[in-house]
């Protein structure tokens, strides 16, 4: 047996929003059904460096699919060292013997299933028809979180973007604005107050350590992805406005120590009966979602492993079929 090599520009290429967010959603369901073997991420911190390294395994036994990934982030590699942000890299092993089927980039498998995941809690927990759409962050992440987003409602009104770096809010627009072209009209935003108010779902993709966006800018009836905070000490929003809404959580363990909750929480100012779910036992039908049009919704991802052994399954399989990678003897 011989393992498949595939690499970032391959990867890129096998993979469409809409057939990553179908994989993510039935990754979800499994993990609300009890059906996948998922410990929590293992963190190494770089202090001197500026960022850390995760692994990641998973399980699906209903599924028969297993994964291990390793992802760095480090957000000065950019600006210090010409690289992304964040690279993966990806192990997909067949359980039955435990063999690696595929060694292959993880970097836009990261973006895509992450961007799918926030599709997935949308559908469940934002109002039927959004309208208004703002992004607070304007890098990779908010690409494919609004690929998502457009992958399941279509089309909307006004997509807002702010960052703080006007060039990276201008590149955004550049890139993004052919994708939105005849489905959204696209704006950029200098001030954040104006570009969270009135909207139906707020996005949060930055690495911000101090809370962003303020409870009196989010209106009633919004749901917000909480994206950005993916390590300890990360935070996005004011927490008042976790204490208003209803909390759905990727994983509890997860998200306790490293979502947009884990500040409060150390703080003393949520708890685990604050959180209404999670995300799995929502799709899975175990706890229903968005209840009235009202309702303030939050959905605190982390980033499972479940979401890339599913997505990593689903481009080793078009791989095969399309005669793409290069295989290599690894172990025998």
């Amino acid at each position: 047996m011989e393992t498949l090599i595939l690499t970032e520009a391959e990867v890129k290429g096998l993979l469409r929003m809409d057939e990553v967010i179908e994989a993510v959603e039935r990754a979800f369901r499994e993990k609300g059904l009890g059906r996948a073997q998922m410990p929590a991420k293992l963190y190494l911190f770089y202090e001197r460096h500026g960022g850390d390294l995760r692994t990641m395994p998973s399980y699906l036994e209903a599924l028969g699919i297993s994964a291990v990934k390793v992802v760095n982030v480090h957000p000065e590699n950019r600006t210090k060292r010409g690289l992304p942000t964040v690279m993966a890299t990806i192990i997909l092993i067949e359980p039955e013997s435990g063999f690696p089927l595929a060694v292959m980039s993880g970097t836009a498998i990261t973006d895509f299933r992450t961007g799918a995941a926030g599709g997935v809690a949308a559908k469940h927990l934002a109002n039927p028809n959004p309208r208004k759409i703002a992004l607070v962050g304007a890098g990779a992440q908010a690409k494919t979180q609004l690929m998502a987003l457009l992958a399941v409602y279509d089309r909307f009104e006004e997509v807002g973007v702010w960052s703080r770096p006007e060039a990276t809010r201008d590149a955004f627009i550049a890139e993004m604005g052919p994708v939105c072209e005849g489905r959204a009209e696209l704006k950029g935003f200098g001030d954040l107050k104006r570009a969270v108010e009135e909207a139906d779902i707020v996005v949060t993709t930055t690495p911000s350590r101090e809370p962003l966006v303020a409870d009196e800018w989010v209106s009633e009836g919004a749901h917000i992805n909480c994206i950005g905070a993916d390590a300890p000490g990360k935070q996005e929003l004011d927490p008042a406005i976790l204490k208003r809404a209803k909390i759905v959580v990727d994983d509890w363990e997860q998200a306790s120590h490293s979502g947009e909750i884990n500040v409060p929480i150390s703080k003393g100012l949520l708890g685990k009966g604050d959180i209404w779910a999670e995300l799995g036992e929502v799709v899975a039908g175990l706890k229903p979602g968005r209840e009235s049009d009202r309702e303030l919704t939050v959905f605190v991802s982390t980033g499972l492993a479940v979401q890339d052994a599913v997505t990593a399954n689903l481009v080793y399989k078009k791989a095969l079929e399309r005669g793409l990678g290069r295989t290599l003897s690894l172990v025998i």
